[in-house]
């Protein structure tokens, strides 16, 4: 197959969905990166802000530090007011000499500056040693140590809270309703810390303070519970030194809740979403497969059809374990398919290709292939072993297809290509990597040409001279044109004599092909080509110029000019105006009619005979003689001659050739020239080669002669000579 078809066919199959599956995944990803990114910045912002706030307390403890002269008549009061608010913190001296503290030290070196939303400038923070879960980034960004932080939660036990060992962790808020409290109530403690705020619990103190956790029966009050995460704010102060304080951020089960719900539903859109494409994308996938289906189904036989064939086909025969077996494309045709529908019907016709379809698919095996191509023509892919078993194998199932409707008696004829076993110089089997099955179809094709004129059933195979007929076919079109524009077709003359005188009285205008590249060419490698090609209406015209240009050459040098006939292919006579254009051309150049004879093929006459009669007429109304050549060739009819007003009629040559030549010949010659007498038709005879046949014309009174007896087709200038 051509690289482009199968470019297209590669493209029609590609499964497109795929590409949308991936451009959605795509932007399920973006999406689902663009809310974690909300996320993220919904956490910073409740971490930044809750630190903030605490901060701001820091700080304000910090200014009253700073006015301590002006305000306090003792250090010991600003202490006192420092410690009353129950936060954690020392203050260091300009050269690091803690000169007063309150609870536990456990500020850590790690840390730095941290930029924070309120106004509040040359803000430090550093990490705590029992619970660093907060630090700062390089950015001043602060960060939660959400892993380590859930890792802790995941191992706390309400044993563990219950005995006061995360008392500076987990706090409980002021406003849980003690009266709550059912001394009687067996209900254990039942918090897990991962489940923490789902249901919260009143009761005994299990800290030691009024903000430990309490233990004792469930309640209503929702959302108490909270993580106490601490942090250390460093404020310079005015006098070089520097305050640390504890600020601890809380997180309860409001925020926690929350963030989780926001994390819920960017988890099940996106798993919605992601589903929904994906049902879309197998949907697809499915309407193409069975679009693809169809593509390569043929409506008439619902089997496989010519693209089917191609592709499949190649695919099959550039594979490495096809290489080694020998394979053959046939063209299979129903031979008179028309015919059969036009005496039945169209849908009696359509059964029986899918009749002939279903037998030929019963008698191939595991890797051939078949496919209707168009009307009566089907592709096959057959193996073999040699030809002779191969021809064997088509004439049997040729046999089975005859008798395929017990009514009818049909006929199918085959053209095969084969394929056999590449082998490269070195004797190993080589791929058919560059294999074009289109091609190999086409070579059976033209083997089964070679059959096309019988009606019979027959097996042709491709061979290297049809290869050479066809590369002759292409060149000959290639270059019919510049040869006709550059007048490399030349016009030979063969005379025609009186066979009682001896005297010249016309002669035939005879084409060949004079080519500066191909060589001299004879009428019969080429005319048949323009004949098919409709070039043919070109040389008519070319020739008949070219006579009455020559006629008219020869009258003016005063030579004793003779009629010549022309020939006039049977593709002109579709033309109503072929008698105008004939008359148009000779005028033109200024030849007497009298001396142009037009010249048809007795297969004329089986046309449009109303049409030729037609023009036949017009021709000698107009001056010119009209002849019918190759009279008895096998298509002659007594009733043409009673219709056709002609002047001339030419005996075949056939009918002095040949075993029938004898006694039995002549009686025919002798009748038909006594009958184109009685019609006022002058008679010449072709194909005149020995004396004897001149003698025995000339007695049964024929006008004249033309054969090598007396001259072969000759160029102008010799037969000017004869004039």
């Amino acid at each position: 197959m051509a690289n482009t078809k199968q470019k297209k066919i590669r493209k029609l199959k590609k499964n497109h969905s795929w590409v949308s599956l991936i451009v959605f995944v795509f932007l399920i990803f973006l999406i689902g990166s663009l809310l974690t990114v909300v996320l993220e910045s919904m956490v910073d912002y409740v971490i930044e802000s809750k630190i903030s706030s605490e901060y701001q307390s820091v700080f304000n403890m910090a200014e009253l530090y700073g006015r301590k002269d002006t305000m306090f008549s003792d250090e010991k009061n600003l202490y006192d007011m420092f410690d009353e608010e129950g936060r954690d913190y020392f203050i260091k001296d300009s050269k690091g000499n803690i000169i007063h503290s309150r609870g536990k030290n456990t500020c850590t070196n790690e840390g730095g500056k941290v930029v924070l939303s309120n106004d509040i400038k040359d803000a430090y923070l550093y990490k705590d040693s029992v619970h660093g879960y907060i630090t700062v980034n390089a950015a001043g960004k602060i960060m939660v140590d959400l892993r380590s932080l859930y890792k802790l939660l995941s191992n706390i036990t309400p044993e563990e809270i219950k005995n006061g060992e995360y008392d500076d962790f987990v706090g409980n808020a002021d406003s849980i309703d003690l009266n709550a409290y059912n001394e009687t109530d067996n209900q254990s403690f039942s918090i897990t810390v991962n489940g923490i705020g789902d249901e919260d619990v009143v009761g005994e103190d299990i800290t030691g303070d009024d903000d430990g956790v309490y233990i004792g029966s469930v309640v209503s009050a929702s959302n108490q519970i909270y993580f106490k995460i601490p942090a250390w704010a460093v404020v310079n102060l005015k006098d070089g030194s520097k305050l640390y304080a504890k600020v601890i951020m809380k997180i309860d089960m409001h925020d926690m809740s929350l963030v989780g719900v926001f994390l819920a539903v960017i988890v099940v859109l996106t798993f919605i979403l992601f589903v929904i494409v994906l049902v879309t994308v197998i949907n697809g996938i499915v309407r193409q497969r069975r679009m693809f289906k169809v593509f390569f189904t043929d409506i008439i036989i619902d089997g496989h059809n010519w693209m089917w064939f191609l592709y499949k086909g190649e695919a099959l025969l550039r594979k490495g374990s096809s290489a080694k077996k020998n394979y053959a494309v046939l063209n299979f045709v129903f031979v008179k398919y028309r015919n059969y529908c036009v005496c039945h019907t169209v849908e009696q016709g359509e059964k029986v290709l899918k009749k002939v379809y279903t037998l030929i698919q019963k008698n191939l095996v595991r890797k051939e292939m078949l496919a209707h191509v168009s009307n009566s023509n089907f592709a096959v892919l057959m193996k073999y072993e040699d030809e002779d078993k191969l021809k064997m194998r088509i004439q049997s199932l040729i046999l089975e297809l005859e008798k395929i409707d017990p009514e009818h008696v049909f006929s199918f004829q085959v053209g095969v290509d084969l394929l056999p076993v590449l082998h490269n110089e070195k004797g190993r089997v080589v791929r058919r990597k560059n294999i074009d099955i289109e091609v190999e179809y086409n070579n059976a094709c033209t083997a089964r040409a070679t059959l096309a004129d019988g009606d019979e059933s027959g097996v042709a195979f491709f061979d290297q001279k049809l290869i050479e007929d066809q590369l002759w076919l292409d060149k000959v079109t290639e270059k019919q044109r510049f040869a006709l524009e550059h007048e490399e077709f030349l016009v030979f003359y063969q005379p025609k004599y009186d066979p009682k005188t001896d005297e010249l009285r016309g002669a035939e205008a005879l084409i060949r092909w004079q080519s500066p590249e191909l060589g001299f060419i004879p009428p019969g490698r080429f005319i048949p080509i323009f004949e098919k090609n409709g070039f043919i209406t070109e040389i008519d015209h070319y020739m008949l110029e070219h006579v009455a240009k020559d006629q008219k050459a020869w009258l003016d040098k005063g030579c004793k000019c003779v009629p010549v006939s022309v020939n006039i292919s049977r593709a002109h006579f579709i033309e109503n105006d072929l008698a105008e254009q004939i008359r148009d051309t000779v005028d033109k150049v200024g030849t007497p009619h009298n001396l142009i004879e037009i010249e048809l093929t007795e297969s004329a006459f089986f046309d449009d005979k109303k049409a030729i009669v037609s023009t036949i007429v017009k021709l000698k109304n107009y001056g010119f003689s009209v002849s019918m050549d190759d009279f008895g060739s096998g298509y002659s009819s007594l009733n043409s001659l009673k219709d056709m007003p002609l002047d001339v009629l030419k005996l075949d040559a056939e009918f002095f050739r040949g075993e029938n030549a004898g006694e039995r010949g002549e009686i025919v010659v002798a009748e038909a020239i006594k009958l184109a007498k009685n019609l006022n038709m002058r008679i010449v005879a072709e194909g005149v080669e020995v004396k004897e046949q001149v003698d025995f014309l000339a007695k049964q009174d024929c006008d004249m002669i033309q054969g090598y007896y007396y001259a072969k087709p000759m160029p102008k200038n010799d037969f000017e000579q004869r004039m």
